[in-house]
């Protein structure tokens, strides 16, 4: 059933004000908050449906033309990543029938070029997250039978790190990121930070469930480049570094960066490592802390048409700014405010909620009220066509697709725990009735072409797997009460969430 804007905003009003005089205050509140997870639990069984149906064990869905497609090796990627949504929402039947594929699937054998990257953050992080919540906050969401299905995420888990674990062959140790698993063998000869830096939490995770301390070691030596980065070209700012290395020397290339796609996770990690273990990765904070004072200090940035907006410049190199952000980068507002928090520094919390600000307005200004995939502020290249739009509203237009990005939902979802500002809560309700009245197909969801027409122009036919782990994730989150996992408010957190939002239990 296609669940329009219109009925689910009826489902609310319903849900809130019939009846209220009746029902105390905070009943109505919880009934307002049941109903909006019920309609993301909704939107995640009619994706889930639609990829049972004519996908199953592929690791997309298209669903426009409703075939399975693989383009992350056919081990079924959104089968991994929808594993950990689906048990935070406690759908049973679901994960257990994820676990029974999951068990079958020979992670040693693919035709296509692995990304070691993307197989990290997707598969081995969505097994690893797998295995701590059905062992710890969520072990009786299964029969008891179901054990050894359990344990087996942990077996796969293995055998995918140890196929991959050639990628770090190097003479640097800095690895290679598109691996060949016929031949084992790699032809990279430079890496970047994000695709070498997003790899430590999961593999450390990995070698303290295991006891196995070969994974760590591998993913730590390659990040140590990166913590110590040389020569100076590759630290145009204080804790901010260029994009691309060596993987021979572990030598840094250039010095162009920012926090955009291909530098954003390494940033990312390094907060997140400590908040893992505060005890082994205070380097790592001490990197995250640099390189966010640098951003604060180098990278601010107001449109000249909306001083009220606030983004973060991207860099060719220490003396040349670059007025452009992504929706990639608005992950950046949750890093800063889970930074302010566990640090206790109220000065990352406001300039994430600065930035996240920044980003609904990207979401505010466009017809479908879905913000692009990328845009500019700079007032010497604005086009014609955008000149009104860009007065009004701050930035214009550089990229108009929307390919079901979580970054802006991610950063409201900590923006809301960390303030308990409501008004985060109905952004995150407004981004999901837009996705659902743009992207919504027959049987599930799709990129969209153009986000400042009002139906999201054409439908792309691609339904990414982080649609499960991210997007419907973070969304049910914010409308939850009372989970048992997550970000919370304050210095003391027990879970991290990996880059795909795969949430790890900390190390105590």
């Amino acid at each position: 059933m296609r669940i329009s804007r219109t009925l689910l905003t009826a489902l609310l009003t319903a849900g809130t004000t019939f009846g209220a005089p009746n029902i105390p205050l905070d009943a109505r509140k919880r009934q307002a908050s049941n109903v909006r997870t019920d309609a993301v639990k909704e939107a995640f069984m009619h994706s889930w449906n639609g990829y049972t149906k004519y996908a199953f064990g592929f690791d997309e869905l298209s669903p426009v033309s409703n075939k399975g497609t693989n383009s992350r090796n056919g081990w079924g990627a959104s089968m991994v990543d929808a594993m950990s949504t689906a048990i935070l929402m406690g759908l049973d039947d679901v994960v257990l029938r994820q676990l029974e594929h999951i068990k079958t699937v020979d992670f040693t054998k693919t035709a296509a070029t692995v990304s070691l990257f993307e197989t990290t953050i997707r598969y081995l992080g969505g097994l690893l997250s797998g295995y701590d919540l059905l062992k710890g906050p969520y072990k009786d969401l299964l029969p008891s039978n179901s054990t050894e299905l359990v344990d087996a995420l942990v077996d796969q888990a293995i055998i995918l790190a140890d196929a991959l674990a050639f990628g770090f062959d190097t003479d640097s140790g800095v690895p290679a990121n598109n691996l060949n698993f016929t031949s084992k063998s790699f032809t990279d000869t430079t890496n970047g930070i994000a695709t070498a830096g997003t790899l430590v939490l999961e593999w450390t995770r990995l070698a303290d469930i295991t006891g196995n301390q070969k994974y760590a070691e591998l993913s730590q030596k390659a990040e140590s480049y990166l913590l110590k980065p040389t020569p100076s070209l590759g630290e145009p700012f204080p804790g901010l570094l260029g994009t691309d290395l060596d993987t021979k020397t572990g030598n840094f290339i250039n010095s162009r960066g920012g926090w955009g796609g291909g530098t954003d996770s390494f940033y990312e990690y390094l907060i997140k490592m400590w908040v893992y273990d505060e005890k082994k990765f205070e380097l790592y904070k001490e990197r995250w802390i640099a390189a966010a004072d640098s951003t604060i200090k180098y990278l601010t940035s107001h449109p000249q048409s909306r001083q009220d907006i606030t983004f973060v410049a991207e860099y060719q190199n220490a003396q040349t700014l670059s007025l452009n952000q992504g929706h990639l980068t608005c992950f950046i507002g949750g890093n800063f405010i889970l930074g302010g928090q566990v640090l206790s520094k109220q000065e990352y919390t406001d300039y994430g909620l600065a930035l996240t600000s920044g980003c609904h307005q990207t979401y505010n200004s466009t017809a479908s009220s879905i913000g692009p995939e990328g845009w500019s502020w700079d007032p010497n290249n604005v086009p014609t066509a955008q000149s009104d739009f860009f007065a009004r509203n701050g930035f214009y237009i550089t990229a108009s697709y929307y390919d079901l990005r979580p970054e802006v939902i991610e950063s409201y979802y900590h923006a809301y725990i960390a303030t308990g500002d409501k008004k985060y809560r109905e952004w995150a309700w407004d981004a999901f009735l837009a996705i659902n009245a743009t992207a919504r197909t027959a049987s599930g969801f799709t990129a969209v072409s153009d986000v400042n027409r009002k139906d999201g122009g054409s439908k792309y036919d691609n339904q990414e797997s982080f649609w499960f782990a991210e997007v419907l994730k973070y969304l049910y989150l914010i409308f939850d009460e009372g989970g048992k996992v997550g970000f919370v408010k304050g210095t003391e957190q027990e879970w991290v969430f990996n880059t795909e939002a795969h949430p790890f239990k900390v190390r105590n």
